[in-house]
């Protein structure tokens, strides 16, 4: 009878939303305008029928749709709200007389595939930032890991190259990429001991990203599984989602220093896992991951016979004299696909170049291969302009190692966030080791979070001051966040006043 009345409130909730061309994200809006509690996961879970809310929110949902609490509870009848307030409360709801009057009109919703895909770096709580800035606010963004608008400039070989460049980059290059780049690539795998290379294993893409989603397509059918850390780089469990796959999520144990939990691994694998994703130096928590973990995680895979996904971006932004191990040069009998690319070692995101690395035990993945080969082609190419400085980024100095060291603005910041992270009241925080990223704890006696967003947005509203929120990294435990400490030491100065001064006063 329960599951019933959850049903019938999913399904009239639905059809309300529609009826008023409403969004989720304009729902979460309007909430958070009149002060009440309501996050996207929150009306996710009311729209598949997991959860019913609470009388409060029952009442704003009905009043910004225009029916009554009664209806949209399960009721037996159709009853509508009261006029008066969907004249007020609800300007997307026509008169019943324009109703009669007007046409039907069709309804565009989006692609159900997208009901489990979150991607909150950028998601309602930047939206209100922008918004924010609209009205002439400023807001200090410590959201995005995005170099440029802090002051990191990419080098002028670099750019002088590209210019000198452009006219040989006016048309498609190999799918796969130009044979310059990859060519360099292969000599840096070489170089990290990522065993049987060649230049044709090597794929260009716009940014890392493009081809996590098409490694991802070529790899995943329906009810396959792959395991993802949480937290997550949330564009990984998106594109497995999206690709008909499953992500189920093993744990990073923030009691040691956020390495994979090895034996939660092993408890997540079942006969439908395919593969394995591993996020070294990881994003969000900053962490690396030592070459005992790695290999830990090469024997579950092998002895389960996974691919390899190796998330690599930041393997050129290490600190404190740490080395970073490419995973796939401990799996030479396994078939790994190792990303990278030059949008944060060489502050050059907006270019967007990024590739991936077919290694080790290819013969067991050669049909895989003519399906990301296909994939690769339909696509036509990579940006060739940005392609055309692979060669100069990877085969000259390594000035961002400047940035590592003490004295450098990385790991200043790093220095500076990390001790006054860890100096607030309700604050632990883990130090990371490489990135640019930090991900600290509240304590939930202490703050009461229950809601990462609402915090995130509070947070916004009162202090101006904008970070992304731990659920934001499939991190399921409420009070995380992550912070990233790009920018330079008197913006972070003022962002931790700010933090601290909020955190005095703040309960959920």
């Amino acid at each position: 009878m329960e599951g019933q009345i959850r049903k019938d409130f999913s399904e009239r909730l639905g059809r309300a939303m529609d009826k008023c061309g409403l969004r989720q994200a304009d729902l979460v809006r309007m909430a958070a305008d009149k002060g009440v509690k309501l996050g996207k996961s929150q009306l996710s879970q009311y729209l598949s029928g997991k959860t019913e809310p609470r009388k409060a929110t029952l009442a704003f949902l009905a009043s910004a749709l225009g029916v009554s609490a009664e209806w949209l509870s399960g009721g037996a009848a159709d009853v509508p709200a009261p006029p008066e307030m969907r004249q007020r409360d609800s300007p997307f709801v026509s008169s019943s007389k324009e109703k009669e009057s007007a046409m039907p009109r069709r309804q565009f919703k989006k692609s159900s595939k997208l009901n489990n895909v979150l991607y909150d770096i950028r998601g309602p709580v930047l939206d209100e930032a922008y918004r924010m800035e609209d009205q002439g606010i400023h807001v200090l963004k410590l959201n995005i890991g995005n170099p440029a608008p802090f002051g990191f400039r990419t080098p002028d070989e670099v750019v002088k190259d590209m210019q000198d460049q452009l006219t040989e980059c006016e048309g498609y290059s190999n799918s796969r990429g130009l044979f310059t780049a990859r060519k360099a690539i292969m000599q840096y795998d070489q170089l990290k001991d990522i065993p049987n290379v060649d230049v044709e294993d090597i794929y260009t893409g716009n940014g890392a990203s493009e081809l996590i989603q098409l490694a991802m397509n070529a790899f995943m059918d329906e009810g396959d599984e792959i395991l993802v850390p949480s937290p997550d780089y949330p564009l990984w469990t998106a594109c497995a989602t999206l690709a008909g796959g499953t992500a189920v999520h093993y744990i990073c144990d923030e009691q040691a220093n956020w390495y994979p939990d090895i034996e939660d691994i092993k408890r997540k694998v079942t006969p439908r896992t395919k593969g394995i994703v591993v996020i070294n130096p990881n994003n969000p928590t900053g962490a690396l991951y030592p070459r005992e973990v790695l290999q830990e995680i090469v024997d579950v895979a092998r002895e389960n016979q996974l691919v390899i996904f190796a998330d690599e971006i930041y393997d050129r932004l290490v600190m404190d004299g740490k080395q970073h191990v490419s995973i796939a040069s401990l799996a030479p009998d396994l078939f790994c696909i190792t990303f990278n690319g030059l949008s944060k070692s060489h502050m050059v995101a907006g270019y967007r170049i990024g590739w991936m690395s077919l290694s080790g035990n290819k013969r067991i993945a050669r049909d895989l291969i003519d399906g990301i080969n296909m994939l690769s082609n339909m696509r036509l190419c990579s940006n060739v302009p940005a392609q055309s400085i692979v060669q100069t980024c990877l085969g000259g100095i390594q000035r961002s190692q400047g940035l590592l060291v003490p004295g450098g603005r990385i790991y200043e910041q790093r220095e500076y966030v990390y001790e006054r992270l860890s100096n607030m009241d309700g604050v632990t925080v883990t130090k990371p080791e490489a990135a640019f990223y930090i991900f600290p704890r509240l304590d939930p006696e202490k703050f009461h979070i229950t809601d990462d967003d609402q915090f995130a947005l509070d947070l916004l509203k009162d202090e101006h001051v904008l970070i992304t929120a731990g659920k934001g990294f499939n991190w399921e435990k409420p009070g995380y966040f992550r912070i990233v400490y790009l920018p330079r030491k008197h913006t972070l100065h003022e962002a931790m006043d700010k933090l601290e001064d909020f955190l005095g006063y703040y309960q959920q």
